[in-house]
């Protein structure tokens, strides 16, 4: 199902394997701040989040970013914003000796919410930072999303140990065109590679881009660069419909997959799988392509991943 090749000659044995970014410790269970949004109906951010990660055997922390009632698909969708109290929410961890190993964040209710996320880099500086910079897709920015938000959501790029960027998101961070000037997805090796290198001079360590999809070709495609230079490529087969929350599940699986010991690659193949699996099930299902991805029934295969 999954396709991975090299796309560059400056992989060995001893790079692919420093691209294991967690070494699981026998029986420790993990902790994650998982900072993202709470969706009600959907099946997107929190909601998703938390199943996959604590599936993998990791204690999933949250802290919610904002509420909101539906997917932003869904008409009279309503946000609560949440950053007036995250500060106190904090502040109140600090007291009882919280400990986290990786802090994982998604959408963002407000650009002061980026200060917040850096406190927490500073509270716990060992922590794996993992940067999922969710603002836009299709050359579009979602509807809560200002520029202001987005200038504060790019400067999340520098520190981040993996950021996983689509590609407007990619473009977004570079200061590249989107709207009706964007590249769209059917880009080359070469210009894949050029935009990783070009988020690594931002000062993200490790980048998963993605979203490759050529046309005539029925897969998609995601790039892996990691902070030795090696850059990968691994592909699915392409599905021909979109749903909400496939961002989350890729993403939640990847880290799940990290927090297990898998390499960086190995972590990108085994996210791209579960979400195709899980895009499949989502089809069975009824209002599939409104109610978001279901990836219920194959949580077992991230429980595997111990």
């Amino acid at each position: 199902m999954t396709e991975v090749q090299s796309v560059a000659t400056a992989a060995t044995n001893a790079t692919i394997e420093s691209s294991r970014l967690y070494e699981r410790d026998g029986a420790y269970i993990p902790r994650i701040a998982a900072v993202h949004d709470l969706c009600g109906y959907g099946k997107c951010s929190l909601g998703v989040a938390i199943p996959v990660l604590s599936a993998a055997g990791c204690d999933v922390c949250p802290v919610p970013t904002g509420l909101f009632s539906s997917h932003t698909a869904f008409p009279g969708w309503y946000m609560h914003d949440t950053t007036a109290i995250l500060d106190d929410y904090v502040n109140a961890w600090t007291g009882i000796g919280v400990d986290i190993d990786a802090i994982y964040s998604g959408f963002l209710g407000a650009p002061e919410q980026v200060s917040l996320i850096r406190r927490l880099y500073d509270l716990f500086p060992n922590a794996l930072r993992v940067v999922d910079p969710v603002m836009a897709d299709h050359g579009k920015v979602y509807p809560t999303y200002t520029p202001e938000l987005c200038d504060a959501m790019a400067q999340l790029a520098h520190g981040a140990d993996v950021l996983t960027p689509n590609l407007t998101e990619a473009a977004i961070i570079l200061g590249e065109p989107i709207g009706e000037n964007w590249c769209g997805t059917d880009i080359s090796d070469e210009e894949a590679a050029r935009m990783i290198h070009a988020l690594q001079e931002r000062g993200a360590k490790n980048v998963v881009l993605k979203g490759i999809q050529r046309n005539g070709e029925s897969i998609i495609r995601n790039f892996v660069g990691t902070e030795n230079g090696c850059i990968e490529e691994v592909s699915n087969e392409y599905v021909p419909y979109m749903l909400h929350g496939t961002g989350d599940v890729y993403c939640s699986c990847l880290l799940a997959a990290i927090m297990a010991g898998k390499t960086l690659a190995e972590a990108v193949a085994f996210a791209g799988d579960f979400t195709h699996d899980s895009m499949l099930v989502s089809a069975k299902q009824p209002d599939f392509k409104n109610r978001g991805v279901s990836f219920e029934p194959l949580l077992g295969k991230v429980t595997a991943l111990l």
